[in-house]
């Protein structure tokens, strides 16, 4: 598969391919909806810049738990259903917001609403069931580099409609939010999970991921924590500026530590028996695959969503360049996004080990960040623009190596290692963001370099290719061929 067969819309997977990176941007739309509008609503609703901020933290603050959860609900009742719900759930809170009269509507509802980030997450799963393990990569990429382009567009085309066509951000939010739901509906009738007459593989519990092995459970408890324990640096960050009392973060903490808590009773459930029954040993995985991925998903999206919100002011005071020429310079990471993300899944395709490509793409993240770190005011302008251009392609090229890895872990539990991955994405976009403030900007550089030399080491020792990476089908264990042919005798 290859970019001209995007353009083959007769052929079934290719069309599901197209219906569904759609509604991955539109989630994502409506995900970033809020942010262009910030300077409106405050002259609007007299709220202060401190309070948007905090909306802004609420925003993302629910992504990363929920990432994980929809990941499991797609591999329990599959990635369309699992879609249409997150479509159609979210569609209230967004107006909710939209129409919201007092500052706590706004603060609940943008909370609720942080769990429409999940939409990768599934758009992910939907195209692991609709194309081969050869064409894994490309068709992962082109999905998820197509799909966050919603954030971008929203940002050009919120303020037309919220000033120019309709007058009111109010309604410009709501009516994204309506899109959205009618897209839902749309989706539930336009597409299957995989081709049809297909049967899919569906994970015993919902609850929680399965392992394999005693010691991967000890793993999964391990790697859940900070999903959750991430929460607290966005609790102490509002804490110290001003925007919640300690006493209230006290009530914040301990919802975190229920929230951990409660995952980790989940996986304990869900798995115990699983273990005591004894795993055969073709359905045996190592939970050191998943934490490979996750640790790329942080040096890769992670260090994106990072340096993207730095980037443009980082041009500006280095070259003393104007505001729109330091934006311009700043949204390579963002620009490149679809292209470079599905170039690495291409990569992954054609290279003979899907490993060797992912190892070159940490390779050249590592070194670019390295050269980034080493920028100063001497360079020449065109020299740190192609450092740049370079270290953005490695890294948002990347994500589509990470993710070209994520169906072969284990097929019946895709989602939940799409949700894994993903969320670690957002993990490390909140530390390093968090890291920033206590760091100079070659400093901030350098740090996710190292992060990433690391993850090369941690990925060249655990990482492992998988089996039948560009086989004509996926691999099913006996475990994955009995459910299936439960499910399709009932």
């Amino acid at each position: 598969m290859g970019w001209a067969d995007l353009l083959a819309l007769g052929r079934a997977e290719i069309a599901a391919l197209h219906k569904t990176w759609i509604a991955f941007f539109i989630t994502f739309y409506v995900w970033f909806n809020m942010a262009p509008l910030v300077s409106t609503i405050i002259k609007d609703t007299g709220l202060t810049l401190d309070q948007l901020k905090v909306l802004a933290i609420c925003n993302v603050a629910l992504t990363v738990p929920t990432r994980v959860v929809i990941g499991m609900l797609c591999d329990r009742i599959g990635p369309r259903k699992t879609f249409c719900i997150v479509m159609w759930s979210m569609a209230f809170p967004c107006l909710w917001f939209a129409f919201s009269s007092s500052y706590t509507e706004m603060l609940i509802s943008r909370l609720i609403l942080s769990a429409v980030g999940t939409g990768f997450v599934v758009g992910i799963a939907m195209t692991s069931l609709w194309f081969k393990p050869r064409d894994a990569g490309f068709s992962q990429g082109v999905e998820a580099g197509l799909g966050n382009w919603g954030s971008s567009l929203a940002a050009i085309t919120m303020p037309i409609l919220a000033l120019t066509v309709l007058g009111s951000w109010r309604w410009a939010i709501a009516i994204s939010g309506v899109v959205m739901f009618l897209y839902g509906v749309y989706y539930w009738f336009a597409i299957t999970d995989g081709p049809k007459g297909t049967v899919r593989p569906v994970s015993r519990k919902a609850q929680a991921i399965e392992v394999s092995t005693w010691g991967d459970l000890i793993l999964a408890i391990i790697w859940t924590i900070p999903i959750w324990g991430v929460l607290s640096l966005l609790v102490r960050m509002v804490v110290n500026k001003g925007y919640v009392t300690p006493e209230t973060s006290y009530f914040l903490y301990a919802i975190i530590v229920a929230g951990v808590l409660h995952q980790v009773w989940a996986l304990i459930k869900v798995n115990v028996p699983i273990l005591k029954k004894g795993v055969p040993e073709d359905d045996k995985y190592r939970f050191t695959q998943i934490g490979t991925l996750n640790a790329s998903y942080v040096v890769t999206f992670g260090a994106e969503l990072a340096v993207i919100s730095m980037l443009p002011y980082f041009f500006q005071k280095t070259f003393a360049l104007s505001p729109v020429m330091a934006g311009l310079f700043g949204s390579m990471f963002a620009l490149f996004n679809f292209f470079s993300r599905a170039l690495g899944g291409y990569v992954s395709d054609r290279t003979p080990t899907r490993k060797l490509a992912h190892m070159i793409y940490l390779a050249g993240v590592t070194g670019g960040f390295v050269l980034m770190g080493m920028i100063t005011p001497e360079w020449p302008l065109a020299m740190a623009v192609l450092v740049t251009v370079i270290c953005a392609l490695f890294v948002t090229g990347g994500c589509g190596t990470t993710f070209a890895l994520v169906p072969f872990v284990k097929r019946r539990i895709t989602g939940n290692v799409a949700g894994y991955a993903g969320a670690y994405g957002n993990v490390g976009a909140v530390v390093f963001t968090s890291a920033f403030v206590y760091l100079t900007d070659s400093q901030f550089f350098q740090m996710i370099g190292a992060t990433a030399a690391l993850t090369f080491v941690f990925c060249f020792f655990f990482l492992k290719e998988p089996a039948g990476a560009f086989a004509k089908e996926y691999h099913l264990s006996s475990v994955d061929k009995e459910m299936m042919a439960g499910r399709s005798h009932a």
